[in-house]
């Protein structure tokens, strides 16, 4: 767990708002290492903001449904709703 903190620390010395092409993707990086050493408290939190936010690997709920990186996330309900499609 002190990795995760090292790589949040990181994080705040470049956020996602300061380098929109790159942050974005390190946070989803982040969110994949937390859910393999079972942090599902930061991981869903960390996906649904990059859920709300437009970036060039765009993190979609189709792809949060599909992919199997996400597999162990499939069973909390947070997670389910994230892989709702948002109707406009």
């Amino acid at each position: 767990m002190q990795r995760i903190k090292e790589a949040e620390r990181a994080m705040t010395l470049l956020p996602s708002g300061k380098d929109a092409v790159d942050g974005p993707r390190a946070e989803e990086n982040l969110a994949f290492v937390e859910v393999l050493v079972g942090a599902k408290n930061g991981a869903i939190p960390r996906l649904q903001r990059l859920l709300e936010i437009p970036y060039s690997n765009c993190l979609t709920p189709a792809l949060l449904r599909l992919h199997p990186q996400w597999d162990p996330l499939r069973g909390d309900p947070r997670f389910q709703k994230l892989c709702e499609e948002k109707k406009p």
